[in-house]
Formats: C-alpha cells, structure tokens, sequence
C-alpha cells in the first residue's frame, strides 16, 4: 500500500483547492467579475498560481505515484512534500511580485523532475531485469 503518497496527493489537491479559494476571495477584493481574468495586477498574479498549479499537477501527480510504484511509496512521499513545500513557497512569493516566484518554481520543478527521472527510470529497470 502507498499510504505515504496518498496523503502527500491529498495534501497536493488540498493546496489546490485552498489556490482556488484565493482566486475567489481575490476576484471580491480586487473587483474581478467573472468570466474576466485581467483587470488589476495583484488578482491576475493570484490567478496566475492558482492556473500555474493546475497547469504542474498533470506533470506531478502521475510522477509521484510512478515513483512510489516502481521506487517507494516513503521516497515518493518525501519528494512529493517537497514539491508541495515548493508550490508554497511560490505562492507566498508570487503573490507579493512577480519576480520573488522563481525559488518556489525551482523547487517544485526540480521535486518533479526527480520524481519522473526515478518513475521512468525504476520502470525501465523493472522491464530491463
């Protein structure tokens, strides 16, 4: 059983849904009407991780599960928080300005190109032995 790396998927999609969240109550703050998406700086930058988010979890989640699979479900976990601790950190940044987004960015890429390197290359070794 993956245990670990099902609670890190659901503390990833919690983070999404708490992008969301954001996304509306910034919509109210900022005077955004739906369906618009512009309109004043600190909503689109708002906007912009929530998009940004969603945009990674297709990279991320099947990395993540890959890797438990065919490496470890504890290895995964731990991969897998940092890339959360990661979108975090972008958040936090990128809501500020525009240019205090890339530590978060470079953290939750880098989470989730370890976690497709070690997916694709555990699978590749599980087919080659």
């Amino acid at each position: 059983m993956y245990h670990y790396t099902a609670i890190v998927t659901c503390l990833a999609v919690a983070f999404y849904f708490f992008t969301s969240t954001q996304v509306a109550r910034a919509r109210v703050t900022y005077g955004v009407k739906l369906p618009a998406i512009s309109g004043n700086p600190d909503f689109e930058r708002i906007f912009r991780i929530q998009m940004n988010t969603l945009e990674w979890m297709p990279i991320f989640l099947p990395s993540l599960w890959l890797f438990a699979i065919y490496v470890g479900d504890a290895a995964a976990a731990a991969i897998g928080a940092i890339w959360v601790v990661g979108r975090i950190v972008y958040f936090i940044g990128y809501r500020e300005a525009v240019a205090k987004r890339s530590p978060g960015f470079a953290i939750q890429a880098v989470a989730s190109i370890v976690l497709w390197v070690g997916a694709i290359g555990g699978a590749a070794w599980r087919l080659a032995h």
